[in-house]
């Protein structure tokens, strides 16, 4: 079966501090655009919705605007840009570096539960 869904009419939108969930749920996949605004940091802006220390989703993603900083929970750090597509296991906190929005698309599927209480 073929499905099609455009993310300009998601099916849920999730706000947050200094950012925005948009969601497609198709059969085996859920997919979603988030934007993330300059001064938006996970341990800032999502840590007290999801109740945990750091972010516990798995994600696959593809950075199409801005940059965004990852700190690992073993202490690796790196950066994201335009362009790049990552993999990135539970345990880490991230944040926007500059002062353009930080646009990232997911397709991990963990993306379902990001920013919704106590996950």
């Amino acid at each position: 079966m073929t499905e099609i869904k455009s993310i300009e009419k998601p099916d849920d939108r999730r706000d947050f501090p200094r950012g925005h969930l948009e969601i497609v749920n198709l059969s085996g996949l859920v997919f979603a655009k988030a934007t993330f605004e300059p001064g938006w940091r996970w341990t800032e802006s999502v840590k007290d919705l999801a109740g945990t220390d750091l972010c516990e989703v798995y994600h696959n993603g593809y950075v199409a605007e801005g940059r965004m900083r990852i700190l690992t929970r073993d202490g690796a750090e790196q950066e994201v840009g335009p362009g790049d597509v990552f993999v990135l296991p539970p345990g880490h906190d991230a944040w926007i570096v500059g002062d353009e929005p930080c646009v990232v698309f997911d397709f991990a599927g963990g993306m379902g539960e990001y920013a919704k209480a106590g996950h």
